[in-house]
This record gives C-alpha cells, structure tokens and sequence, in this order.
C-alpha cells in the first residue's frame, strides 16, 4: 500500500489540517447507515483493507462516499481511477493500484476452478462461489489484498497519511461497486469476467472431450449385448443380484443443480426466470417426497 511520499517531508510539514468538502452531488453511497455492504465478497474487501491499514483513517471516507463527494470511479485491469471532491474548487485525483496476478498464477487458478464442477457452473451463469476465496488461497495466491505491498495509491491531496479520507472514500465505494459485480475483483487482479469464463468454458470443453474419449473406449471393449430374439426365455427375469445397488431419496443437495451448470437462456430476464424456476423446483421436490413416503 506505498503512496509516492517522502518521509523527510512527511516529518518536515505540520500536520495536515481537515476542511470542510465543498458540496457536490456525486456518487451516493447506497448505505447511509449502519453496514456499508452486503454481500460477504464486498464485506471481505473492507475487513481486508482494515488488517492492513489504520482502520481510524480508514473510516474517515465513509462519510466522504455517503455525502457523494466521489465524482467518477473508472476500472481497469488493474487499476482504479477516481475524482473526488474536497475543500479545493479543483477535485483532487485519486489513483489505486491492486496487484495483478501473472499469467501462471491465473492459469493456476483457472485449472483449480474448472476441476470443481459446481464452481464452474456458478461462474459460468454469473454466480460467485462463496468458497472461491479458498481456490486462490490453494495455488498460492490470494483475491483480495494481504499486505501493503499488493496496493499502491496516490493523491493529489495535501494530505500526507496514508489513505487519506479520498482514498479511503473510495475504497468504500469500490466495495458497493463489488455488492452488485464481484467480477470486479477479478477485474482488479488482472482478468476480467469475459476472460475468465472463456478460460474455464475451454477448460470445461477439453475435460469433457477427454470424458468422451474413455467412454468410447469403454463402449469398444465392452462385453457385448445378445440380441432381443435370443434373450426372450428369461426376458423378465434378472440376472446377478442386486446386492450393491441402492436408491437414496432426498431433496438435491444443491438447488438448482441444472440450471446453475448449463447457464441461464438468453432470451428471459435472469431474476424473474430464477425465481420462477425455484418455486417449480421446490414444488417438484415436495411432491416427488410425499409420493415416495405416502405423505
């Protein structure tokens, strides 16, 4: 988390006085009160910024980010890129650099998303696991900042600490960005959601082909089956026993199994089918166990 500041003026000036902002009607916060976030992605992006920076200086861009005094927030790979208003007429620019990953350790990443199949189809129609923090954490690498030196940022503020409340206003504000696209994060790291599905869709084809390859082969070396005409004497009996075969009726173990692996249909509107195809899930559910039990 360096800022391009000298510590010899850092000690040399006096401390840095705060003013009244100039009012502006800017990005608004969605939250005026209370927790600035919901979803545990955008709620892990500020407790992590909290372990690694002074959370008093931190909380000093709450208010900043509630007020509006954010003008813009642009997202690069990358790179974040702001203005923000403060006592000046001028807004002063901010800029904040993430660390992104390496082209190895996305590769990694992606090989260690696309073996889970549940993650895939999650991020394939638009979800955010709420493991995914551990796949990162398991190649050696990490989403969200661990350290100063994954951020570098800078102000054209007179404020000499590090983040002052400009910096800090846009943190929170980048966290409300996340609430509504955790791709973001991705984003910030190097990758962007249109890059990381592709890899994990190329991933997914090229394991799927291999499936196809063994079950060929299976199919070639397989005992073959006698025809209908010669098995009609015991065409209604059975052959081995059935010692090992089993049948457990229950409710799916994760809901909307189908739906989250093949992706949502272009041609309807993602929340409204959603929650449509839950109710006609949970339904079928109900119904398929009462029958099975008698209920």
């Amino acid at each position: 988390m360096a800022r391009r500041r000298s510590s010899y003026y850092e000690d040399y000036w006096p401390r840095y006085e705060p003013s009244e902002p100039k009012g502006v009607d800017g990005i608004k916060a969605r939250s005026q009160r209370g927790a600035f976030v919901q979803n545990w992605w955008a709620d892990r992006w500020i407790k992590a910024l909290t372990s690694i920076m002074d959370p008093a200086r931190l909380s000093r861009g709450r208010s900043y980010a509630r007020r509006g005094q954010v003008l813009n927030i642009d997202v690069v790979p990358g790179r974040v890129s702001a203005r923000v208003q403060g006592s000046r007429s001028t807004p002063y620019q901010v800029q904040i650099q993430l660390k992104p990953l390496t082209s190895a350790q996305w590769d990694a990443v992606i090989v260690a998303l696309a073996e889970q199949a549940l993650f895939s189809a999650q991020l394939l129609s638009g979800e955010m696991p709420t493991e995914v923090e551990q796949v990162f954490d398991a190649v050696g690498v990490s989403l969200f900042p661990t350290s100063s030196g994954d951020l570098v940022t800078n102000c054209s503020c007179p404020d000499w600490a590090n983040p002052c409340k400009h910096i800090a206003a846009v943190y929170y504000l980048l966290g409300e960005r996340f609430d509504a696209d955790p791709f973001l994060l991705f984003k910030l790291r190097g990758r962007d959601q249109g890059e990381v599905v592709a890899a994990l869709r190329e991933r997914r084809a090229g394991a799927l082909s291999q499936t196809e390859v063994a079950v060929e082969t299976q199919a070639r070396t397989a005992e073959p089956v006698p025809s209908l005409d010669a098995s009609l004497d015991d065409f209604w009996g059975t052959r081995d026993a059935l010692t090992d075969f089993s049948v457990r009726i229950a409710a799916p173990e994760v809901e909307l199994a189908l739906l989250k692996r093949v992706g949502l249909p272009n041609f309807v509107t993602a929340s409204t089918f959603r929650s449509q195809m839950e109710r006609i899930y949970a339904g079928v559910t109900e119904r398929a166990l009462r029958i099975a039990f008698g209920g």
